[in-house]
């Protein structure tokens, strides 16, 4: 599937583990005239009860979207009392200053590849959100126009995310040629999202 919005092109892919039924990833995203936001949550195990869980973090971000990405780990751990815990990766862009920072708990993939074709990839915290106060950091960067950013649930190996996939830097061949490549190898849910800001 993908969209395209006034500022960030976007493509997503996203597959149950194979023989699920239920996919135990969410991810959401919004842009408003001054701000973007993405986010996966993985729910921890798999089925219906990780979808549960991924989901009821989505709600939170949804509703609170303009909030920063601390206030907003806060209200999802307010989300997941009396559930299952997920690992979570936000992502936040603010159009006025053109600047984005991100952060990433548990094994969600952030990752920014610049027009001139630098990765660069984020080290995310170690654990998971479980409803009670979490450690966090958050990363801050320098938006610049062609800039890629790559989020994925640990359902995508990062040496899946081959150099070829970035070579034109179009968000939909990324998505297309990861499919092409690594459809039918799910040993867990998976969730990949190619943005781009244009």
């Amino acid at each position: 599937m993908s969209m395209e919005i006034s500022r960030m092109k976007i493509a997503t892919y996203q597959k149950p583990k194979k023989g699920n039924y239920y996919c135990g990833d969410s991810y959401y995203y919004k842009e408003t005239d001054k701000s973007f936001v993405c986010a996966i949550a993985d729910g921890l195990g798999s089925g219906e009860l990780a979808k549960e869980s991924s989901q009821a973090v989505m709600d939170m971000i949804e509703d609170y979207p303009d909030l920063p990405i601390e206030g907003l780990i806060k209200k999802c751990n307010e989300a997941l009392m009396s559930k299952r815990g997920v690992v979570l990766g936000i992502l936040k862009i603010d159009y006025p200053s053109e600047t984005y920072s991100y952060s990433s708990i548990g094994n969600i993939g952030i990752m920014t590849v610049t027009s001139e074709g630098q990765k660069k990839r984020n080290i995310p915290l170690a654990g998971y959100l479980t409803g009670y106060p979490k450690k966090m950091r958050v990363v801050h960067g320098k938006l610049e126009r062609g800039l890629v950013f790559i989020m994925f649930s640990d359902g995508v190996n990062e040496r899946q995310l081959s150099s070829k996939l970035f070579h034109d830097f179009d968000v939909n061949r990324i998505i297309k040629q990861y499919e092409i490549e690594n459809g039918d190898t799910r040993d867990d849910d998976t969730t990949l999202i190619a943005m781009k800001y244009e």
